[in-house]
């Protein structure tokens, strides 16, 4: 599966979660998305996307804010602790998505999520 990971603020490309997922057979594509201007990482992350196709697009923290508000079509969008409060606002979430919410952490490093 083709997965494009965002990662979040402050954190680095090839950490442990994109890590996880090429280590199981997917094609990890993992753009250095901008840690102050959230447009520049929005727009980095549209970029990737749009060149890449993917079948789900993965965000974690600040990086699933980003995610929330790409135009990601009818990919699956697999949100790890969302950072939407801080930054930016989603424009709008598909119940067909999955999100993953603090308190959750064994159902969110659940492989069945990009099922």
């Amino acid at each position: 599966m083709k997965i494009l990971y965002l990662h979040g603020w402050n954190s680095v490309v090839g950490g442990v979660k994109p890590t996880y997922l090429r280590s199981h057979g997917h094609e990890v594509i993992e753009p250095a998305l901008d840690h102050e201007d959230f447009q520049a990482a929005l727009g980095t992350a549209q970029a990737a996307f749009d060149h890449h196709l993917p079948d789900v697009v993965a965000g974690s923290s600040r990086g699933g804010a980003v995610a929330m508000n790409l135009k990601s079509g009818a990919a699956r969008l697999v949100l790890l602790c969302p950072a939407w409060k801080k930054w930016g606002r989603p424009r709008r979430l598909s119940p067909a998505r999955g999100y993953c919410t603090p308190g959750l952490t064994t159902w969110c490093r659940s492989p069945t999520l990009l099922n």
